[in-house]
């Protein structure tokens, strides 16, 4: 077993927080926001997508997966980009991908241009969360860092908000191109402030220099150092568990299944996906406070949040009925909208894990869970409907087997990273610091992990 991660020499012990961290930290969250309207435009016109270009539902998954696929696998190079270059550039580049991306699909005369279109899209869509999580650790105390991520969380849902309340109703009021393109002008707009303002770190807590030779072998190290921390893969498995369920729900498919399946009309059906968003807002905030001033409810909140929504998705697929009452339908986006703020704590098993000079490479590598289960869910389901004349009981029940997967993976992981936790905070609770540090959670180490004697799970 490796020894303990060592803080970077170059970086000093916290960065200050403060009202000029929360300008720029919020100038990348507003790149984020409007990455998730382009990213979650789609989940509120696939029926008009499907009649523009004359698909099936096979066809119609393929414009959400084909977006995925490019996000999920753009996950590790975007963070060895955000660990090589810095955000700023990442998240410009970023910015400049998804608006070009969202005016091609506006344009498109045809299926496989648009397609090409939702990939661009979803290339600079990639660049955009792991970036804004880089700003949180270099921009704020370690203290916070759960809190700032359910804050962005929140955010990008807020995003998926406004797709569903203000995209929806001017896609039918003025048309495909237009709603479209005109949505496109939002990258424009956080663009500017991003290229003008947006800063890496704060002064005097930039990273150390590279020294001479460190770049041989730079993604290799990074990639293997990142991978052989079971925390790392431990909050892979967690997000792949827990968000693909409301990502699938969110993203393609659950219009259709309320829609066509359920009955309802396009106004009820949105107020559903609408309920989800902010059951997704409202938990984020109570998951960010719990986790951060009790990290031993990381793997309880996890697996419960699990647990129930196999519980309500069974109770919807198995319903003895062809129409499920409201309230079960009601109870359902409750609790998908938990989903997300519970894939978040994946990465607060990654975080501490990995020193600051790998944060951007263990996020990608986490954050591409999720992706890849929300990436085979809707293609399974596609495929399911097609080949069973639309039976959504059956396609849906996919999400039992990958939570299944999830679910061993994470028992398996959980005792070898909770244990490295314990072995890396006691190493460094017997390293004499300058001053004594204040009891509980506050005194923190540069690669954001809690030097004090806070509780593990």
């Amino acid at each position: 077993m490796n020894g303990p991660v060592n803080a970077s020499p170059g970086i000093p012990a916290d960065p200050p927080g403060g009202r000029k961290a929360v300008a720029v930290w919020g100038i990348g969250v507003a790149v984020y926001f409007v990455a998730v309207i382009f990213r979650t435009s789609l989940g509120v016109a696939g029926l008009d997508a499907a009649d523009r270009f004359h698909v099936n539902a096979s066809a119609l998954a393929s414009f959400s997966l084909l977006q995925l696929l490019v996000y999920a696998g753009m996950q590790i190079p975007v963070g060895l980009m955000v660990d090589r270059l810095g955000t700023k550039k990442v998240l410009t580049l970023g910015a400049v991908l998804f608006t070009v991306g969202q005016l091609g699909f506006a344009l498109s005369p045809s299926y496989g241009t648009a397609l090409a279109a939702r990939a661009l899209l979803g290339c600079g869509d990639a660049m955009t969360f792991i970036s804004v999580l880089r700003l949180g650790t270099r921009w704020f105390p370690a203290r916070r860092g759960p809190l700032m991520a359910q804050l962005a969380g929140l955010v990008g849902m807020a995003g998926n908000l406004v797709s569903t309340l203000v995209l929806a109703p001017v896609l039918h009021g003025v048309g495909w191109t237009a709603a479209f393109a005109g949505s496109a002008a939002a990258g424009l707009v956080v663009l500017v402030p991003l290229v003008l303002f947006l800063r890496d770190h704060p002064e005097g807590y930039g990273p150390a220099p590279r020294t001479a030779g460190a770049s041989g072998g730079f993604v290799r190290r990074q990639i293997r150092e990142s991978w052989a921390e079971p925390g790392t893969r431990l909050g892979l498995w967690v997000h792949f568990t827990t968000q693909f369920p409301a990502m699938v729900f969110l993203l393609l498919w659950g219009m259709p299944f309320l829609v066509e399946a359920q009955g309802l009309s396009r106004t009820t059906a949105g107020g559903l996906l609408t309920l989800v968003v902010a059951s997704n807002m409202a938990l984020g905030l109570v998951y960010g406070q719990i986790v951060g001033r009790r990290r031993s409810a990381r793997i309880p909140l996890a697996l419960g949040t699990i647990g129930l929504t196999a519980l309500l998705w069974a109770a919807v697929l198995g319903y003895p009925g062809d129409r499920v009452p409201m309230w079960l339908l009601v109870a359902l986006c409750l609790v998908l909208g938990g989903c997300g703020p519970a894939s978040m704590i994946g990465f607060d098993f990654a975080r501490p894990a990995n020193p600051a000079e790998r944060q951007g490479t263990a996020s990608g590598i986490t954050n591409m869970g999720g992706f890849i289960a929300s990436m085979t869910t809707l293609l399974t389901v596609g495929i399911l409907l097609d080949a069973t004349g639309d039976n959504y009981r059956i396609a849906f029940s996919t999400v039992f087997v990958l939570e299944a997967v999830g679910v061993l993976s994470i028992l398996r992981l959980r005792p070898l990273a909770l244990a490295r936790e314990r072995e890396r905070e006691g190493a460094r609770a017997t390293v004499p610091g300058p001053a004594t540090p204040r009891p509980g959670p506050s005194s923190t180490t540069a690669d954001g992990a809690p030097t004090g004697s806070r509780r593990t799970a």
